[in-house]
């Protein structure tokens, strides 16, 4: 079959969910990634790729979903965005393909043709298999062991060979929050597949389960080396999301009566990495983040009394440097520009109160 000249893969968000898009990146050359838990969360991620499909210039354009069940009205409205796409750009074809291994997704199997269900193998080994009888692939047989030991601790096959191997590398995967992937989508992304890459260096050597837990550690802290020499990972991470965040300060940026400050979704870890930024970013006043269920962080470096800020937004309080809060009413949002929206909004009800 000849590829996709456009692909938009959504998958889930554990190690089968990233591993299927690990395999994919390997496979197809213009490939976009979203990631999602099940739920109302697929619908706006799907939103997402909608849009973007309608200003590519692709003529063949693949959406592929892998390791999601998705019910019948996700499925509908899949085929209701693509019929309205297809009928507003002329010579565009869009096929789509899910690959999953959910029982849940029976009743949509049954009725879309493009739904293909298998509760026999994990997501990952359904989409190794299908890219190598589809698009050939032939460089993915070199992870052949590494889909094998995916496989076995997904769908818990213990007696496997690569069961271990597969559980620690699950874990790591689990438990992988460092960047986050609300606000830096793509690095998160690329630091889970770099730790599925270092695994599959150790895979054929002796008691490589062990191995690999042993040199997490330093995997993890190879990735987030910027230059700057050896530190603690926690460190690292706060100089590596640092640079990431100033490099995104003006999108970031939000005003609050006189102060200036930027606004983060999800951050990890914002009394470190919120410190560091404002040590390197002498013109930000404060940093404000806010995690999906409306709880707010405020940290400042003497420059705002950010108790004040969390008062009036969110009835909170706190210290002037060190503050939070709840904000109610808050939904849950899936994409950067629309928490901005909503943040915006509170900030000039609040203020003009």
């Amino acid at each position: 079959m000849k590829k996709p000249d456009s692909v938009y893969h959504l998958s889930h968000t554990d190690l089968d969910g990233y591993a299927c898009q690990f395999l994919t990146s390997r496979c197809f050359e213009n490939i976009k990634f979203q990631n999602s838990n099940y739920g109302d969360e697929i619908t706006g991620r799907l939103k997402i790729f909608f849009d973007l499909m309608l200003l590519d210039s692709a003529k063949e354009i693949l959406l592929l979903v892998t390791d999601l069940n998705l019910s019948l009205s996700q499925c509908s409205f899949i085929e209701q965005q693509i019929e309205k796409l297809q009928s507003f750009k002329s010579g565009i074809n869009i096929r789509v393909q899910l690959l999953d291994h959910h029982g849940s997704g029976e009743d949509s199997a049954q009725k879309y043709e493009w739904y293909f269900l298998d509760t026999s193998r994990s997501a990952t080994k359904i989409t190794y298999d299908w890219l190598l009888e589809n698009f050939g692939c032939e460089e993915l047989k070199e992870y052949e062991k590494m889909v094998e030991a995916i496989n076995a601790i997904d769908i818990w096959l213990k007696d496997e060979k690569g069961f271990e191997f597969g559980k620690v590398l699950m874990g790591a995967i689990a438990s992988s929050r460092e960047v986050g992937r609300a606000l830096f989508d793509e690095q998160d992304r690329a630091h889970k597949f770099h730790m599925i890459e270092s695994a599959q260096k150790l895979i054929n050597e002796a008691d490589a389960h062990i191995k690999l837990d042993n040199e997490m550690h330093a995997i993890k802290k190879a990735f987030f080396d910027t230059g700057r020499g050896d530190d603690t990972l926690d460190n690292l991470v706060a100089d590596y999301l640092t640079d990431l965040l100033t490099a995104r300060k003006d999108q970031l940026k939000i005003s609050y009566r006189d102060k200036t400050g930027v606004l983060t979704y999800a951050l990890p870890n914002i009394s470190v990495i919120g410190n560091a930024f404002l040590v390197a970013n002498p013109d930000i006043d404060f940093i404000l983040n806010i995690s999906p269920n409306g709880s707010i962080g405020l940290r400042s470096n003497n420059r705002a009394d950010v108790s004040e800020i969390a008062a009036e937004l969110a009835g909170g309080g706190g210290h002037p440097n060190a503050s939070g809060g709840r904000i109610q009413g808050f939904k849950e949002l899936y994409s950067y520009d629309q928490v901005k929206a909503f943040v915006q909004k509170l900030i000039e009800e609040k203020t003009e109160a």
